[in-house]
């Protein structure tokens, strides 16, 4: 079995060199309908398909949900950051670590979904409020120290969404196999 195909079913993120318009308003409509396509994919899974694993050492259902409410909150805190300051540095966290802690093993995934619901509608919102200017707007990240545009990042979570609904895909198929 190929890890790498099971850590990325649906490949790396490659970023775009540029990001037409209709790239952009394809990649925030993946954004706004992510809450109800990762409703629909855990809609109904017992707890024990909740622990399905999506690959060796990966992580749970559970735990892709809990991270992408983890995750998206950061990345609109971000957005808000990039918009409302001089190229901050954002803070980084340990996502592994942060999925360990009681609310990212938790098998109720009710609230994590209710958050996404929530931080997705104030993030499209805003999303498709910005202009040309304020979607090259950035940030730093310390860790890489690479700089990222508002519509790079647009453009990465378009594609994180897609990834983390693959992998409960993919769990979902392999029934606790892993």
């Amino acid at each position: 079995m190929d890890i790498e195909k099971l850590k990325y079913p649906i490949g790396k993120f490659v970023m775009p060199k540029k990001i037409s318009a209709a790239e952009l308003e394809n990649c925030i409509t993946q954004i706004e309908e992510f809450p109800s396509r990762i409703l629909a994919y855990t809609n109904g899974l017992s707890v024990a398909e909740l622990n399905y694993k999506y690959r060796p050492d990966g992580w749970t259902i559970k735990q892709v949900v809990h991270h992408c409410a983890d995750s998206h909150c950061n990345s609109f805190i971000r957005f808000k950051l990039a918009l409302t300051e001089d190229l901050p540095t954002i803070k980084p966290y340990d996502e592994a670590k942060w999925a360990e802690l009681i609310d990212g093993n938790d098998d109720e995934i009710l609230a994590s979904l209710k958050i996404i619901e929530g931080i997705h509608y104030k993030w499209v919102l805003l999303m498709n409020s910005l202009d040309k200017v304020q979607l090259k707007k950035q940030f730093r990240h310390p860790e890489s120290q690479k700089i990222y545009s508002l519509d790079e990042v647009i453009a990465l979570y378009s594609w994180h969404c897609n990834h983390h609904l693959a992998h409960i895909e993919q769990a979902i198929l392999y029934k606790g196999q892993f």
